[in-house]
């Protein structure tokens, strides 16, 4: 299971939210980039990365920076927040992104979905992020009638190979993921699923691990020393190994 941290992006910093509120953040750094290399040295396998101005927007706010990251680091980066069209899609491929997220557009424009799917593959994975289990767009700012469980199983008959869960109550909370929700999604999709939302702890990460999924998206708790990252690696490859 991947440990990936995650580098959210807020008027040219790097910020955290809570609970997906844009009115309550916390800024961590003026230097995304060189948040994303310290994350790079200690061993992260890649990098999540949400422009939160984007996701609100409807469009990319931070290319620039983002398209750097690409550039800069060894390792791969995903990248999500406003991307609506195939333009965006194409132009991040270009930059050396390796994995684009579409959220909003999985409830909006399914065909755009569909299309990505053929075009990019893997390159696409699909963001679901929940409250009450109901979906959230938009930068997380509306909620939707349609259930997670079946907005995953809808792209998935449009050719979405891999998802990333988020519950946006836990996001930023320092509590613990929803272990349930989790656990039933994995159960039902066919495709990979990457848990986001209220990771705290090392063991958190090993109940994930136990659930199924493929990898676990850490914020807060990296920023606020909760969890370290070096540590919760060995972890892993210990629990791997059997040790």
């Amino acid at each position: 299971m991947e440990v990936i941290p995650s580098i959210d992006l807020k008027g040219g910093r790097c910020v955290r939210l809570y609970q997906g509120d844009y009115a309550k953040e916390t800024v961590f750094s003026d230097d995304p980039l060189g948040v994303a290399q310290r994350w790079e040295s200690l061993g992260a396998p890649r990098l999540h990365v949400v422009d939160l101005d984007g996701a609100a927007a409807g469009e990319p706010r931070h290319l620039t920076t983002i398209i750097r990251m690409a550039s800069t680091l060894r390792i791969p980066i995903q990248v999500g927040g406003g991307i609506r069209r195939m333009e965006t899609i194409e132009h991040y491929a270009k930059a050396g992104v390796q994995r684009v997220v579409l959220g909003t557009a999985a409830v909006e424009n399914p065909d755009l979905v569909k299309e990505a799917c053929r075009v990019f593959g893997e390159a696409i994975i699909l963001g679901v992020d929940a409250r009450d289990g109901f979906v959230a767009v938009r930068g997380w700012k509306d909620k939707t009638s349609v259930l997670a469980v079946d907005l995953v199983q809808q792209m998935e008959a449009l050719g979405a190979r891999r998802f990333i869960y988020t519950d946006v109550a836990r996001d930023g909370t320092l509590t613990e993921p929803n272990f349930h929700a989790i656990s039933e999604l994995v159960a039902k999709a066919r495709s990979p699923i990457i848990a986001s939302g209220g990771v705290t702890s090392i063991d958190h990460l090993i109940t994930l691990r136990r659930l199924g999924v493929e990898g676990a998206i850490i914020g807060r708790a990296l920023y606020t020393g909760d969890i370290l990252l070096e540590k919760a690696l060995a972890a892993l490859r210990e629990k791997a190994l059997g040790l």
